[in-house]
Order: C-alpha cells, then sequence, then structure tokens
C-alpha cells in the first residue's frame, strides 16, 4: 500500500469582509455566524477534517477575538498524535507590520511550514459554502505533476467580472488567469460558461514556498495569492486546473452536489442562507455522511408554545434551532439561531435571526438579517416599509434586505 501524503492545511481567515458590514463591524467576516448553529469558516475546516487532514493552522488578522474564541472552542482534537486546528495571528515575525496580502501572511508564517515538513499544503479560504473532500483534489494534483492546483467552478460567462477567470490549456494545465475581467473567453465545451476560481488550492510544498519568497522580493506585487502567485505560476506552466464538479462528496444529493457560493455580499449571504431551509433544500445541512461540525454549548431543545387561534407557536418551512422558544408566534421560511425568542403574534417571514434576538409582541419582521441579541420592541416593523427603515438608519441592501448589526437599537413605535 502507497504511504499516504502527508498534507497540511492553510486557511486563510483574515478578511475585513466590509461589504457583510454591518455583520462584519465587530468580527473577522469568516466569524460571521451562518445556518443558525455554524460560523463561515466551519465549512472550510470541515472539509479538512472530514477529509483526515488533521493538522490546520488558522491565518488571522482582521478583528480576530471572536473567531480565535471560536476556534478555541469548537476545533479542539486530540494531541496524542499531533493533530491540531490552531489559530495564528500577525505575530509581526519579519518586522514592524501586519499581513500585507494573502501571500505575505503565508510568507510571514513560513515557520509553520518548516516546522511540519508536509508534502502538498492546502491553502483553502474560510468564507465560501461548501462541500468538498480535499483528498480528491490532492490525488488529482498528485496526478497532474503541477506545482499547484487550483480548484474551480463553472459560472455563466455573464457572471465572470465578479471571479479570477480561469483559461484551460492541455493536459489540465491552465493558459491563463484573469482577474474579475469584462470580456471573459468562454469554455470549448460551453461558451456560455467560464471557469471561476474558488480560492481552493494544493501546492507543493517546495513550490510554495519559494512562490512567497519570490513574490517578497517583489515591490510592485500587492502578495495576494491570486492575482499575484497563482498569476505567476500560470506564466511559468506550473498551474493545473481542478474541476469542482468531479469532486464526489458522500452523502451528497443531484440537487446540491457541486454547490458552491461566495458570500461576500448582503444579498449572496441572505440567498445562500434561504438556499437551506426549501423541502428539498439547494445545500443540505443533513447530510450526515459529510458533516459540517461546529459547537453549540448545553442548550435545550427547542420550544414551540401557545395553541389558540391568532396566538400559535409555529415555524413552517424553516430551521429553528436548540434554545429557541416560539411563543405565540409565527414563523415562516427563516432561520432561527440559538435562544432566539418570538413572542405572542410576531411574525417572522424570509429572516435571518441571531443568537438571542428577541422579537416583541405583535412585531412583524420580513426579509431580515437580525445580528446578535436585536431587541425588537413590542408592535415594531422591521422591512414592512424599506424608505422607513432606511429613514431610521437602518442598512438595506441592493436587493432589499434590511440588516441590523449587533448594538443596532430599535425605537418602539411611536419614539422614532
Amino acid at each position: 500500500m502507497a504511504k499516504r501524503p502527508h498534507v497540511f492545511g492553510v486557511v486563510l481567515a483574515g478578511g475585513e469582509g466590509k461589504r457583510l458590514s454591518p455583520l462584519t463591524r465587530d468580527r473577522a467576516k469568516p466569524a460571521v455566524p451562518f445556518g443558525a448553529n455554524y460560523r463561515l469558516i466551519d465549512f472550510a475546516i470541515s472539509n479538512l477534517v472530514n477529509g483526515r487532514y488533521l493538522r490546520v493552522a488558522v491565518l488571522t488578522q482582521y478583528k480576530s477575538h471572536s473567531l480565535d474564541r471560536h476556534i478555541a472552542q469548537t476545533w479542539r482534537m486530540s494531541p496524542l498524535f499531533n493533530n491540531y486546528v490552531m489559530t495564528v495571528p500577525a505575530q509581526m515575525r519579519l518586522g514592524r507590520r501586519w499581513f500585507e496580502g494573502s501571500a505575505d501572511a503565508i510568507y510571514q508564517n513560513l515557520n509553520l511550514i518548516g516546522d511540519e515538513a508536509p508534502d502538498y499544503i492546502c491553502v483553502f479560504g474560510a468564507d465560501h459554502i461548501y462541500r468538498m473532500d480535499p483528498e480528491q483534489m490532492v490525488e488529482a494534483h498528485m496526478q497532474s505533476g503541477a506545482g499547484v492546483t487550483v480548484a474551480a467552478i463553472r459560472v455563466p460567462r455573464d457572471e465572470a467580472s465578479r471571479f479570477g477567470v480561469i483559461v484551460p490549456g492541455s493536459n489540465d494545465r491552465i493558459a491563463k488567469f484573469e482577474e474579475k475581467p469584462t470580456n471573459a473567453q468562454g469554455l470549448p465545451d460551453n461558451p456560455n460558461q467560464v471557469y471561476a476560481s474558488m480560492g481552493n488550492y494544493v501546492f507543493n510544498t517546495k513550490t510554495l514556498v519559494e512562490a512567497v519568497r519570490a513574490d517578497a522580493e517583489n515591490k510592485d506585487s500587492a502578495h495576494d495569492m491570486g492575482g499575484n502567485i497563482i498569476t505567476d505560476l500560470v506564466n511559468t506552466g506550473q498551474a493545473a486546473v481542478y474541476d469542482f464538479s468531479k469532486n464526489h462528496v458522500p452523502g451528497s444529493t443531484e440537487r446540491d452536489a457541486g454547490y458552491w457560493r461566495d458570500v461576500g455580499t448582503l444579498d449572496s449571504y441572505y440567498d445562500a442562507q434561504m438556499d437551506l431551509i426549501s423541502v428539498h433544500p439547494v445545500f443540505n445541512l443533513y447530510n450526515f455522511q459529510w458533516p459540517i461540525h461546529t459547537s453549540m454549548g448545553s442548550l435545550p431543545p427547542a420550544k414551540f408554545v401557545f395553541d389558540q387561534d391568532g396566538r400559535r407557536g409555529s415555524a413552517i418551512d424553516s430551521m429553528v434551532s436548540a434554545g429557541a422558544i416560539v411563543s405565540g408566534g409565527t414563523v415562516r421560511r427563516s432561520i432561527l439561531s440559538p435562544g432566539v425568542n418570538v413572542h405572542s403574534y410576531a411574525e417572522v417571514e424570509d429572516s435571518v435571526l441571531m443568537n438571542g434576538v428577541n422579537i416583541g409582541r405583535h412585531a412583524i419582521v420580513r426579509r431580515a438579517i437580525l445580528d446578535k441579541n436585536v431587541q425588537v420592541p413590542a408592535g415594531a416593523r422591521i422591512g414592512v416599509n424599506l424608505e422607513e427603515d432606511r429613514a431610521r438608519g437602518f442598512t438595506v441592501s441592493e436587493n432589499g434586505v434590511v440588516v441590523l448589526g449587533k448594538g443596532d437599537v430599535i425605537p418602539a413605535p411611536g419614539q422614532g
């Protein structure tokens, strides 16, 4: 039996996530809650761990306290075989400066790679929603003979300007890499599609170390993994592409196979949440063969109380977490996180309520994202009149989703 290669996981989790504000006002983007029980970073780490890659460094930077705490409390693994998931903040090892880009983050932490001495390195982004078996990608990389392999997903050609776009060459090599092109070249087998980079890479260790060292010496570089490192390796013929559609995850359904979402905007984040709650979900959290791991703490079961006409605790086409109480209110097509309370006669529709949100009596919440511990007064209206919401200083997305961050104050009716 062939010896299994030593693979080290590096998760890039320093993203500021400005376009997700106010959800990123007090936390790094990878720490933003998702799907009631999870954080965005849980998806990348779960994929690595489910793929039996049990030594993972998470490189953090921006407002990382809640992310550091989540990793410490959730991702504890047995030290018996030296398995770990550890956060690594910017430590100024190479001078009094923070990480100046994703490539620089790796360059400043080459000591981790030297200590681990892996054969290959999976460099994954921390803020996408997907399932992926990384072993299959590593195997494809080993067979390719390339220095780096880039995971790619087919997207409509008219969406190319949102992504780094890969132009495939022969033998799965990348012929060209374009950052957010306005006139992208379609794929040979489908001119209406392009390969979008997923921000997941498998490197030969030597290739990555040499690439980030060379990049560090380039004063004109933005020190970006995609725009600089991958582009340079493409230009020297060392980069291969891995078609994500070929990745088979145990337990996946025909409907959710190949699902991947970049939740970089409020609307894409909201849409990905709504993908979870249909009868046959576009992304199925209930795949127990490839679980998304997290920690929820010691919480009691969800509770639904009152069964009277007009005052019935119910949740339809929704996901309700442990610790939530629906007390005589009505919830439709929504996601309720731990500790949410929906009181009598309240209506919640098409919304995402994070930990500890409290919805007062007779309140109405529609097409909204309410961050942790937001208190909605009795009788308040959110998402009913968007102009009124804007006038009150609430964030309203391009698609009309009302977003309140932690600490946002909702005046009681008649008080503002």
